[in-house]
């Protein structure tokens, strides 16, 4: 396995002025209405990009910004953001694995297609690819999740979350909905992953966090998939996969030590490890472009040898 590793130079990227807001589509997959985006070049090869647990597509846009030379997909998770949830499904990993695998089918069912994950997206994807080899032609991984929630350097935060989202599904509706939506927690666990120092871009991922953190349909969802985020890892599931996998490593992921990670690469047929220093949970906000450069040249080199005879 080849092992690849980022400048070491800590580099902060700006707050964007302007980036695409893609074009919103919407397709049905396992009887719920699914939005998702496309970016790109429309004649690329696809690329879909998955979100974290409580994200939705917004969160991936500036990667995609960096990635022009695909056609680049984002969907919202099933219940998340626009899309709806699946109609009387408990959404567990499973569930999410297998409307991926659906739904990649369904936008691009004639060719190779390219797979990222991000956070809790790593563990959808690495299921997926487990419940059905080749699927897809190759993997990424960026802040992959890596130990289990509750057993890491965070498991008395992991405690309080759980305590969190219970407390959020049991109380009345008007209440529940007003403590999962709540700023408060959504600023304090935006201000916990950032690492960087610049006033605009901790003000600018606030942001992002204050408007999009809420998105999501109904309590029950928002618990089943939260519990769905702390029972598995993708470090579980990456052992068997066949395809190429890369993981963009951050230094500074507070959900996933750098030892645990190297442990998990070491476990993978086919993987390529990229590091980026100084940065946390939040590379798709701090350092998008650099994750999109690696990601081109890591799909870029695999589509290559898809097409080579």
């Amino acid at each position: 396995m080849d092992g690849a590793l980022a400048s070491q130079q800590p580099i902060f990227e700006s707050v964007p002025r302007e980036y695409s807001g893609g074009t919103m589509r919407e397709i049905m997959i396992q009887g719920a209405r699914t939005r998702f985006w496309e970016y790109g070049n429309p004649q690329g090869s696809p690329l879909v990009l998955i979100h974290g647990f409580r994200g939705d597509h917004h969160g991936l846009e500036l990667i995609a910004a960096g990635l022009g030379s695909f056609r680049v997909i984002i969907p919202d998770l099933p219940g998340f953001g626009r899309s709806e949830p699946i109609p009387g499904a408990e959404h567990t990993v499973s569930t999410y694995a297998s409307w991926l695998i659906d739904f990649v089918g369904a936008v691009a069912p004639r060719e190779p297609v390219h797979l990222v994950g991000h956070s809790f997206g790593s563990i959808i994807c690495s299921y997926a690819l487990n419940a059905r080899p080749g699927f897809v032609a190759a993997l990424s991984l960026i802040n992959p999740i890596c130990q289990p929630a509750l057993e890491g350097d965070q498991r008395l935060v992991s405690a309080l979350a759980t305590l969190y989202y219970d407390a959020g599904a049991r109380l009345p509706a008007p209440l529940g909905f007003r403590l999962l939506r709540s700023g408060l927690v959504t600023r304090l666990s935006s201000e916990f992953m950032m690492k960087n120092s610049d006033p605009e871009l901790r003000k600018f991922i606030n942001g992002q966090h204050d408007a999009y953190f809420g998105a999501f349909s109904s309590r029950e969802t928002v618990l089943q998939a939260y519990r769905a985020s702390i029972t598995h890892t993708a470090a579980e599931f990456s052992s068997g996969i066949r395809e190429p996998v890369q993981m963009i490593v951050a230094e500074k992921d507070d959900l996933g030590s750098l030892e645990l990670q190297h442990q998990m690469f070491a476990g993978l047929k086919k993987g390529r490890f990229d590091l980026i220093p100084a940065v946390g949970h939040l590379i798709h906000y701090e350092t998008p472009l650099r994750a999109a450069t690696l990601l081109t040249d890591f799909h870029s080199e695999t589509v290559s040898k898809v097409e080579t005879p």
